[in-house]
């Protein structure tokens, strides 16, 4: 419920230019003042680094791989629909582009540089970039999660979200992205990824429950 109620009302901040998009030139112009005392190259680079682990590649090749060892582990433990993985990837994959464009499109929002939008633009809202990696690194991991031990799937938990944060920070340090923009990809990654945890012990059941 905060995921959504948070998502509802960036969004018609960022529809109405509303006062809670003051933040964003807040975060940015701290940033840059950090960014510039620190004249860190490496720091820079790394920022770059981060946010490129958001784009289609190498995040939707990622998802696409990790549903074979998935259902390759769900078969050999005698799962009922142990091919699963397979096509739930597939969907994620071809869910993102489907919520992510139309909704730039429509809210056609310029980015930290406040340069107008060509006519051939889509707008920055939300990060495709921060949607493209929760959603694929995060269903990646559910779908993981459910056919290894524990213990790793904790590991695989807790490695997918650092990385996914690591993405959103690049964005930000980076100006490739206004804050809200990352904050409001998370939200919705978050709440389709609740969704998908809800559904996945039907869809790819234990062999024990058969």
């Amino acid at each position: 419920m905060t995921l959504a109620v948070l998502l509802v009302v960036i969004s018609w901040q960022v529809a109405v230019d509303g006062p809670l998009l003051g933040i964003d030139p807040a975060v940015r112009d701290a940033v840059r003042q950090v960014r510039r005392s620190l004249h860190s190259t490496l720091l820079n680079h790394l920022g770059v680094a981060l946010s490129d682990l958001g784009g289609g590649v190498p995040a939707v090749p990622v998802l696409l791989g990790c549903a074979g060892p998935a259902a390759w582990l769900a078969r050999r433990d005698g799962r009922p629909r142990w091919w699963t993985p397979v096509p739930v990837a597939v969907a994620a994959a071809v869910l993102i582009p489907l919520l992510v464009v139309p909704a730039k499109a429509w809210f056609a929002r310029p980015g930290p540089f406040d340069v107008p939008l060509a006519a051939d633009q889509w707008g920055w809202y939300p990060s495709g970039h921060t949607a493209t990696s929760a959603i694929a690194y995060g269903t990646a991991a559910l779908l993981l999660s459910r056919v290894l031990e524990p213990a790793r799937a904790r590991q695989v938990g807790w490695a997918t979200a650092t990385l996914c944060l690591g993405v959103g920070f690049g964005l930000v340090w980076s100006d490739f992205h206004w804050l809200l923009d990352v904050v409001a990809s998370w939200c919705l990654s978050g709440l389709l990824l609740l969704g998908l945890h809800r559904l996945l012990p039907r869809l790819l059941p234990d062999r024990a429950n058969t």
